[in-house]
Formats: structure tokens, C-alpha cells, sequence
């Protein structure tokens, strides 16, 4: 009967030995303290077997260890030394004809082990702890191994020997690796056979972060923070000099695990153009502005009456700085849609945006609807600093494009609820002017109202304002007397005009655009001077009517000037 010290003090080979004596089989895949177990479950179950096996083991198990007791001197040292290495060297040999046979046959034969200091049975048991899978051939072959670096004084024919062997257990250990990875090629996960990569291109605003990173903000939420943000890395951003407000266009990837957003990998177009060319652009404060000297055509394609009537009165040219001065229902918002659609059907080329900031959520709506435009809203059930945010990227946008070379049109609705959105959010600096309205305050919309200007040898920005007066608000007052010399063109509505139902319900005499003689061509100016001495001594409802009746029974306003001479 073995016991579990004596079974747990034998090498792996050993036990498989007598598993084999005692009936057991399926051992060789077996870990050396399960197949320990195995053995004392079996001897439990059949004791007679056990007896039979232990009987001739036990002699062997004496022989072994009696060395191990004895105090040797150095002379049963050096003799035990010769001893070993003439053992080993039989077992080398035996090993070197007996491998080929050995590779076929899962379970060798038991062979007798010379005896071997303590270190190598050491070594052993590490070994078997490290690797418990491996097959009985590679163990002899290791053992052998161990035994020959153990042993610095041996014969040269003994490492000769070892050479054929070692190319053996190189073979052995190939062979057995190329099956490990097999297996592990087989049981791997497979790469998926779509990938995603560069297949989404997408385009959005950009808005830098004080860290020095940005996102690509949609349209579609009014540039504000979305689910459709892209991210843009720092590095990307220094190697393209990108800016607030860039318009990019590239290709995305899906977000990998612990991402959140869709990172931009590839940049083709910023702002329309390539992005070289980008790289070296002149930033908008250092670029020169002049008069405007191209005339928006808002009497051809698409026109109305109320677009004819500005066209001849207060003409709208590329960097025009335009203020529409309203009562309440007057029909601003009306007009200002029909000159959306005029200039989008007359000027294909120029990038319009309607900015309706504070606005009724039905005449966004509207605005979307029936105008041919990207339009930008920010509702009245919003907070300020929202109206405030989305005119920024707004404003910044357009100075981007404006910077490219583009012509850019933005019909802002309205410019005095805007002021009172950053005076909502200014810090306070202490100092109030009447209606309540921040001394700093009007600072940033006039940033926003003078940035409309026509570049030299570039592109244009321009910008039509509504403005709200005799609404019965001071602060509204204050607002437009702040804002009232900074245009060079004036539109002006009369509610009493509106009332008697006459659109549009434009003052005529006070209506007018500065430098016009650049717009319009010297005859054109000519006959309009004519024409504003004849209404100087009419009201304007009477202008109004007057102009109505003569322009609706002409094509055009070519005919509309020549019939002035009968």
C-alpha cells in the first residue's frame, strides 16, 4: 500500500508507472497531484493489486533512499561521481535509439533511474509544476539535460553524445509547439469580416476646447452639444490650423471600447477647400475692409414686390452691414424671407444663413420650410446663454468661410433680442445705463454687428439685422440707439403703412443705403434722385401707394425707370 508522502515524493513518470501497474489507464493528461489521488482512490478500492504493485517498488524506493541518509566521505563521493556519469552516459545512449519508438508509443516502458543527488529531484518536481502536460520523453530528456550542467567535469564523448539528442528534444519541442498553436489558432476569436474604418464621412463646425481639442458640431442641433459630435484630436488640429468655427469634412471611425464619441481620422475638405491651402489663410482681423461694390440682384429670378422695391431704394450689396428697423407687426419677418429667397435664386455661389435668435417656434418652423437656406434658431423657451453660444459659432463660422475667399449672408432675426441675451449674461461690471442694460453688455453683439464687411481681393460677409422700436421697453430704445449709426444701410417699416394692410410696409424717404453710387450704375442713380425729390413731399403711406401702383404694371425695374419719362 503506497502512502500520499511517498507517492507525492515521485516524479510524474514514476507515478504514471504505477498507475499502470495497478490497472489504471487515460494517465498520460493527467497533473501529477490529481493522478496521486487517483492512485490512493484505486488502492483503496482494490487493495490486492495495490499489494502486488507495492511489493518489488518498495526495494527500489529503499535503494534510493539510502544513500540519501549516509554522510558519504569525499572518497564515496568521488566514486559515486563516476558512478553517476557512467549511468548517465547508458542512459543517453539508450535514450538517443529508443527515441523514435518512444515518439509512437503514448505510454514508454518503466525504465530503472540512476540514482540522483537531491538538486536534480528538485528541478524535476519544478519542472513538472511549470509544464504538467508534456510527454514522457520530453521529462527523460530533460532530466538528462539537468544531469549533464550538474556535472562540469565530464568526458568528451559524453557531449558529443548529447548533440544527436538535443537535435531530438528540438524536434520533440517544435512539433509539440506547432500543435499548441494549432489548437489556439483554431479556438481564437475570428476577425470580423466588416470593417468600418474610413467608410462614414461626415462634416461638421468645429469648436475648440480650452484643452486644445475640439468636436465637430451638427447643424442639425444647432451646433450645440450632440450624440453626432466627432472629436478632433489636438495633434490634428496644429497640423491643419484649424480655428473655431472651421467648416471640416472627413472620414470617421465607430468609437472602440471605452470611447464615447466618433473620432475624425482623415481631413478632406476644410471650408470647401483643400486642406494645404487652408494652412496659410490671413486671419479675418487683418484683412481689409472696403465699401460694398457688387450688387445683390433681388429683382430677377424669384423676385417680389417687396424685393424689387428695396432693390431700387435701399440696394444690398456683398458686405453690406443692413439694419431693418421695425415696429412690431410690420411684416419684418416676411420680408426678410423674401430676400432669403431672392438672394438664394439669384446668387447660388454665396452661403446663406438665417439666425433666429429668441425666436416663436412656429416661424422657425416656417423659416425652414419655405426658405432655401441653412437656418439656425434658437427658441424663446431656451435659456440665454444658449442664444448667446449658438450665435458665437454662428459668427464664427462665417468669419472661416469669409477668411477662405467665400461670400457669406447672414439674416439675423433679431439683433435687439440678441443684445438682451448678452446683457442676460454679462458678468456685472457695475455700471448701468438707463433701461437696465449692462455698460459692457453691448460690447459682443456689436462685435457680432460689425463683423459684416466686404474684403479686399477676398470674400464678404454680410449681415441683415432686424431691430425692434416702439415696442414701449426702454431697454429696446437704448439698444437701437446704440446700433443705429453703426450700417450703411437702413430699412425702415411704418406700422401706420401696415395698418391700412400695404406690403411692404416700407418708409421710402427715410429708407436709404450709403455709397449707393457704387451699386447701381450712374443713370440708375440719376433717375432715383428724380424719383426721392417727387416723394419728398408725399407722406409715406402716399409714397407707398404711389410706388405700388407704378411697379406692379412693369416687368421689371428697367421698365419701371424708363416709363418714369413720359
Amino acid at each position: 500500500m503506497f502512502e500520499i508522502s511517498e507517492l507525492k515524493a515521485k516524479t510524474l513518470a514514476e507515478l504514471q508507472n504505477v498507475a499502470k501497474s495497478i490497472g489504471l489507464t487515460k494517465t498520460s493528461q493527467l497533473k501529477k497531484l490529481d493522478l496521486v489521488y487517483q492512485i490512493l482512490d484505486t488502492q483503496a478500492a482494490n487493495p490486492s493489486k495495490a499489494k502486488a504493485a507495492v511489493s518489488p517498488k518498495k526495494e527500489n524506493v529503499e535503494k534510493t533512499e539510502k544513500p540519501k541518509r549516509k554522510r558519504v566521505t569525499k572518497k564515496a563521493v568521488a566514486s559515486e561521481k563516476v558512478n553517476t556519469e557512467e549511468s548517465t552516459a547508458k542512459t543517453e545512449e539508450k535514450n538517443t535509439e529508443s527515441v523514435t519508438k518512444e515518439r509512437a508509443k503514448p505510454n514508454p516502458r518503466p525504465q530503472k533511474k540512476p540514482v540522483a543527488k537531491k538538486e536534480v529531484k528538485v528541478e524535476d518536481t519544478a519542472k513538472e509544476n511549470v509544464a504538467p502536460k508534456k510527454n514522457v520523453v520530453s521529462k527523460k530528456e530533460d532530466k538528462t539535460e539537468t544531469k549533464t550542467v550538474n556535472q562540469p567535469n565530464k568526458p568528451q564523448h559524453n557531449r558529443n553524445n548529447n548533440q544527436p539528442n538535443n537535435k531530438q528534444k528540438n524536434n520533440n519541442r517544435d512539433k509539440n509547439s506547432n500543435r499548441n498553436n494549432g489548437n489556439k489558432s483554431n479556438n481564437r476569436y475570428r476577425d470580423p469580416d466588416f470593417e468600418f474604418d474610413g467608410i462614414i464621412e461626415s462634416e461638421g463646425v468645429l469648436e475648440m476646447m480650452p484643452d486644445g481639442y475640439g468636436f465637430l458640431r451638427s447643424s442639425d442641433y444647432n451646433y450645440l452639444s450632440s450624440p453626432d459630435d466627432i472629436y478632433v484630436s489636438q495633434s490634428q488640429i496644429k497640423l491643419f490650423g484649424l480655428k473655431t468655427g472651421d467648416t471640416v469634412r472627413g472620414n470617421v471611425r465607430p468609437p472602440k471600447e471605452g470611447e464615447k464619441y466618433f473620432p475624425l481620422i482623415r481631413v478632406s475638405k476644410i471650408n470647401g477647400l483643400n486642406p494645404n491651402i487652408v494652412r496659410d489663410r490671413v486671419s479675418f482681423e487683418h484683412l481689409t475692409p472696403l465699401f460694398p461694390q457688387e450688387k445683390f440682384n433681388l429683382a430677377e429670378k424669384g423676385s417680389s414686390l417687396s424685393t424689387r422695391i428695396i432693390d431700387l431704394f435701399s440696394p444690398i450689396g456683398k458686405g453690406q452691414r443692413g439694419m431693418i428697423v421695425a415696429q412690431p407687426k410690420t411684416g419684418k419677418t416676411m420680408l426678410l424671407k423674401d430676400v432669403a429667397n431672392a438672394i438664394a435664386a439669384n446668387h447660388p455661389e454665396v452661403y446663406q444663413i438665417v439666425l433666429l435668435i429668441d425666436e416663436r417656434p412656429e416661424e422657425v418652423t416656417d423659416m425652414k420650410r419655405n426658405v432655401r437656406g441653412e437656418v439656425v434658431a434658437s427658441t424663446f423657451d431656451e435659456p440665454a446663454d444658449k442664444h448667446v453660444k449658438v450665435a458665437n459659432i454662428v459668427l464664427e463660422k462665417a468669419k472661416r468661410l469669409v477668411e477662405c475667399g467665400h461670400d457669406v449672408v447672414i439674416l439675423l432675426d433679431s439683433i435687439t433680442r440678441l443684445a438682451r441675451a448678452y446683457n442676460t449674461v454679462a458678468p456685472a461690471s457695475g455700471k448701468i445705463l438707463s433701461g437696465g442694460i449692462d455698460a459692457n453688455a453691448l460690447h459682443k453683439p456689436k462685435r457680432f454687428f460689425g463683423a459684416a464687411r466686404n474684403i479686399e481681393n477676398g470674400g464678404s460677409l454680410t449681415i441683415i439685422a432686424t431691430a425692434l422700436t416702439e415696442t414701449g421697453s426702454k431697454m429696446d430704445e437704448v439698444i437701437f440707439e446704440e446700433f443705429k449709426g453703426t450700417g450703411n444701410m437702413e430699412l425702415q417699416l411704418d406700422r401706420n403703412i401696415s395698418n391700412r394692410r400695404i406690403y411692404p410696409a416700407i418708409d421710402l424717404i427715410k429708407s436709404s443705403t450709403r455709397r449707393d453710387d457704387l451699386l447701381l450704375d450712374a443713370q440708375t442713380v440719376q433717375r432715383m434722385w428724380v424719383l426721392r425729390k417727387y416723394l419728398a413731399d408725399m407722406n409715406p403711406i402716399e409714397a407707398m401707394e404711389f410706388i405700388n401702383d407704378r411697379i406692379k404694371f412693369s416687368k421689371n425695374n428697367e421698365e419701371f425707370l424708363i416709363s418714369m419719362n413720359g
